[in-house]
């Protein structure tokens, strides 16, 4: 949460890409509940609105929202336009080989 709250006090739209519709599902509910005294405006990309969100949860390379930003977790693949983001970030686990093998590569 606090490099997506970041990402928005820079101006950036946002998508958070993870590998399985749980764990999108799971991001969800830690970014309603994450703080008592802050909010970060996100939607799943099913929603009908998804253009409009700041912050875009996905499980696919799409980019629903035109984001300037775009997070990797859980070892993401790369998208085809990786090229068109300001920023990538790669969200792995630190004490995991083949992540950090993942995330060198």
């Amino acid at each position: 949460p606090p490099l997506l709250e970041k990402s928005l006090e820079r101006g950036w739209r946002v998508v958070v890409q993870s590998t399985s519709q749980e764990r999108a599902e799971t991001l969800d509910a830690h970014l309603w509940t994450y703080s008592d005294d802050s909010f970060l405006p996100h939607a799943s990309a099913r929603v009908a609105d998804a253009q409009d969100q700041p912050i875009v949860l996905s499980i696919e390379e799409s980019n629903p929202n035109r984001a300037n930003v775009r997070f990797l977790v859980d070892n993401a693949a790369l998208p085809a336009d990786c090229d068109s983001y300001e920023r990538l970030v790669l969200v792995f686990n630190g004490d995991d080989p083949d992540a950090v093998a993942a995330a060198r590569e």
